[in-house]
């Protein structure tokens, strides 16, 4: 006979499944806020934020999802972008929140942007990774995923992973897994921090500043009046829900190391001077 919990697991993943997203930003996205400078497009599948000295602009997901497959193409702001910061999430709410963020910090012309991740769990970030990119990301549109599924969150740029969290709370370190998190995202000006530590400021001459959205796609578990979609074998194909328990094979880790070799700039796992008792838990393990 089955045990109880066997059978509510069942239970939840016969009734529930998997969802995919795609199609016109105005579909899937709200403007939330920004009075006016965050744009619907070509009938609705561009999406734009602006940011002037007044203000900035900023859009969140109409749904909720608890693990998925996330692509969003980008365009950052162009030419001098030094102060800017366009951040592109997952979140949470309340004071214990899961986050799971790129952001993407201006620069002067011609230096390169600065992409930089971190992952909060019940609260707690502080594991920062920063990233160069081998590329314009203002010259054209580009595609940044996050996978997040039971036993890992990976962070993906044109397909190339740049960066694995790992569940690791076997070891005790807190995985988001339990809350679900909406999509946000915002053009903000940060010129107290984000340009060389907030030594240049923004340039409000070149006002506005745009960056532009595109070509969503979510295969996703959505949270709903309470409960989370998860597929089930009965429901939905091994093709469509294979995210759930995706790794990288040979040739990703591969990739991921070439890119952390290469264009990695800053890695929490390896500031000893940050943390003098020792780096993290989750950084001790391979």
């Amino acid at each position: 006979m089955a045990s109880s919990t066997t059978v509510s697991v069942l239970l939840l993943f016969s009734s529930l499944l998997v969802v995919a997203f795609a199609g016109n930003m105005d579909q899937q996205f709200d403007v939330t806020w920004g009075d006016g400078r965050g744009k619907m497009l070509n009938n609705g599948d561009l999406l734009t934020l602006s940011l002037d000295k007044p203000s900035g602009s900023g859009f969140q997901s109409k749904n909720e999802y608890l693990f998925g497959k996330i692509d969003m193409q980008l365009k950052l702001v162009p030419g001098n972008s030094a102060g800017t910061v366009t951040a592109y999430y997952l979140s949470s709410k309340g004071s214990n929140w899961d986050e799971i963020d790129f952001e993407f910090l201006g620069n002067l012309s011609g230096d390169p942007y600065i992409l930089h991740t971190n992952v909060f769990s019940q609260g707690k970030g502080n594991r920062e990774q920063q990233f160069y990119l081998w590329f314009d990301p203002t010259a054209d549109f580009h595609t940044y995923s996050i996978l997040w599924n039971p036993q890992r969150i990976i962070f993906s740029v044109d397909g190339t992973p740049i960066r694995e969290f790992k569940n690791s709370e076997s070891i005790g370190v807190p995985f988001p897994k339990n809350q679900a998190m909406r999509i946000y995202s915002s053009l903000w000006n940060a010129d107290d921090w984000a340009t060389r530590g907030g030594l240049v400021k923004t340039d409000w001459s070149k006002a506005p500043f745009t960056a532009s959205y595109r070509n969503f796609k979510a295969d996703a578990c959505v949270f709903s009046s309470g409960k989370s979609s998860c597929p089930s074998s009965s429901t939905s194909s091994s093709t469509s829900s294979s995210w759930l328990s995706q790794q990288l094979d040979t040739t990703a880790q591969e990739r991921l190391r070439w890119v952390q070799k290469n264009y990695m700039i800053y890695n929490y796992c390896t500031d000893g001077k940050r943390f003098p008792q020792g780096v993290p838990p989750e950084c001790r393990t391979s």
